[in-house]
């Protein structure tokens, strides 16, 4: 027993001492690892996290949207600041075909997403084992959907990109960007560097509603006259400033599309016209200018033709009398009567005239794409021709310029479409204020009297004056039957303080049209009797008159 409880104690004794000296030893090692093991870790979590804070914030980085970046273009707004261009983040989708691994499961799930899709083209490109583009600017639905499908071969990227919330409504203005950013046509080119560093919107004198306006009328004279397009500028006679510029066919801007129809080209500023009988009004104030001439000024015995050069020039309207004062001439858009005129101003007076007033020489203009008028040389049968606009050419952009100048007292005028902090620079008068006062009278009375040209514009509450010019469209040096309408308008033309031009190019007569005189006398005719400016260019002008008056004396009303 004794032996046992010996044996007994000794193995307690033994057991206590061995877990003691165990314990001491082992808290000493736990210790030494567990601090190095935790010092790894800190250190591993340390270098971790650096790592993700600076690839997070130049992934932040990379996809923010800052002014200051390469691809932005700070935003262009209308006078209302309705955006009509503006950079955004955009999200595409392409395909790596050399990571498709099962092409039919893929297109399956694409159709899904994009059911109107071409999957025969899209299955022709995976055959061809190079990358390409299945859509760009995904909503953030698609995109959301295509990363839900977890397809290696679907891949996904983020990009600045300029999107038009207005499509086609301001395209000839604001122009394209090519796939770099840059900018190649409209205002994108002619402001490019001041789109890509600028922080704050550049802001235009355009109206957007204004603008819906004038298209949608100038949309419905296509189909009324089926023109093969047409044009019409807005603009203010007193600072310049523009509040519409249309010119049809246009293009959505949000396609990115090479323009090689020169049928699209913007007939406002680009366009180079004989634009006929609207040059008569120049003729006139050229002779009032020069003081050879007033409104009142007689011509008497006035031929039905002449000849120059072997060539006739006779009158349009047999039945405009062969006496008539200056003012008649105008008013009935007298042939004869205007060459009598010029050829009492003289080659070098009226060359100046026209010079002065900005007609003759290549604009310059917010935008590059502006026509330059085809050289000019004067001599006698010149002189004659010119007086009635036939023989020489102009931008519908300046025939507004020099319509300006001869409505608002002759002061000079600088056609913009970017609204500035003023555009009301200091006036300058280049015309003699007595033809403001002789010729706004004038082309009230063409549009109101029954001897006029432009009845149709008569629209109620807004005194339009204005004068039709109808010319031949010259091809290849010949005249040919295809012609240019056009109307240019003051109102009101008591205190003028805008211009409207419409422009119809190679309208035709409609027979089924139904006109309506605007005087509430109930007047109706059916069919286009003639295809002239007061048949054509009249009609729709009035009806857009009609349309943007009340916003014009509402939203604009300091001018009335």
């Amino acid at each position: 027993m004794e032996n046992n409880k010996q044996k007994k104690l000794s193995i307690i004794d033994y057991d206590n001492e061995f877990s003691f000296k165990k314990n001491e030893s082992n808290l000493s090692i736990s210790f030494n690892r567990i601090a190095f093991i935790f010092f790894i870790f800190l250190l591993f979590s340390l270098l971790f996290s650096i790592k993700i804070f600076y690839y997070g914030a130049k992934f932040e980085n990379k996809n923010s949207y800052t002014y200051n970046k390469k691809n932005f273009r700070s935003d262009i707004i209308d006078i209302n600041e309705n955006i009509i261009a503006k950079s955004v983040i955009t999200n595409n989708v392409g395909i790596n075909p050399k990571l498709v691994k099962d092409k039919k499961k893929l297109l399956l799930k694409l159709k899904i997403i994009f059911p109107n899709k071409n999957f025969s083209l899209i299955e022709k490109k995976i055959s061809k084992n190079k990358f390409f583009y299945i859509e760009k600017r995904l909503s953030p639905e698609k995109f959301d959907q295509i990363k839900l499908l977890g397809e290696k071969s679907l891949i996904t990227e983020q990009k600045i990109t300029r999107i038009y919330p207005q499509g086609k409504l301001f395209s000839h203005v604001v122009g394209q960007i090519d796939d770099d950013n840059n900018g190649i046509s409209g205002l994108e080119k002619s402001l490019d560097s001041e789109l890509k560093t600028n922080k704050d919107p550049i802001k235009l004198t355009l109206d957007a509603n204004i603008q819906f306006l004038i298209r949608e009328e100038l949309e419905k004279a296509q189909n009324i006259f089926q023109t093969i397009g047409s044009a019409s500028i807005l603009m203010n006679v007193n600072n310049g400033e523009i509040l519409s510029l249309v010119s049809l066919p246009d293009f959505n801007l949000n396609k990115r599309e090479k323009l090689e129809n020169v049928n699209l080209i913007n007939r406002i500023t680009k366009g180079v016209y004989e634009l006929g009988s609207v040059f008569k009004t120049f003729t006139v104030a050229s002779g009032i200018n020069s003081n050879v001439i007033t409104s009142n000024t007689k011509f008497e015995n006035l031929p039905k033709n002449l000849t120059c050069a072997g060539r006739p020039i006779r009158e349009y309207d047999d039945k405009i009398p062969t006496n008539l004062t200056a003012e008649e001439i105008l008013i009935r858009s007298g042939n004869i009567g205007s060459v009598r005129i010029a050829q009492k101003v003289g080659e070098e007076k009226l060359k100046n005239f026209l010079d002065n007033i900005g007609i003759l020489k290549k604009i310059n203009f917010d935008i590059d794409e502006v026509g330059e008028p085809l050289p000019i040389k004067w001599g006698k049968c010149k002189l004659a021709t010119v007086s009635f606009g036939h023989g020489i050419t102009t931008t519908p952009l300046q025939l507004a310029v020099g319509y300006s100048i001869i409505s608002n007292g002759g002061f000079k005028v600088k056609p913009t479409i970017l609204k500035k902090q003023t555009n009301r620079n200091k006036k300058i008068r280049i015309l003699n204020k007595d033809v403001s006062k002789s010729i706004n009278p004038i082309l009230r009375k063409i549009v109101t009297t029954k001897a006029g040209t432009a009845n149709f514009a008569n629209i109620g509450g807004y005194e339009v004056g204005g004068k039709t010019g109808t010319a031949q469209k010259s091809i290849d040096g010949t005249y040919s039957n295809k012609k240019i309408n056009t109307f240019v308008s003051i109102f009101p033309t008591s205190k003028p303080q805008y211009v409207l031009i419409v422009l119809l190019d190679e309208p035709k007569p409609n027979k089924e049209y139904i006109y309506h005189y605007k005087d509430g006398s109930g007047w109706r005719h059916k069919g286009t009797p003639f295809n002239t400016a007061g048949w054509t260019s009249v009609e729709i002008a009035g009806k857009i008159i009609e349309r943007i008056g009340p916003i014009l004396a509402t939203k604009y009303k300091e001018f009335y």
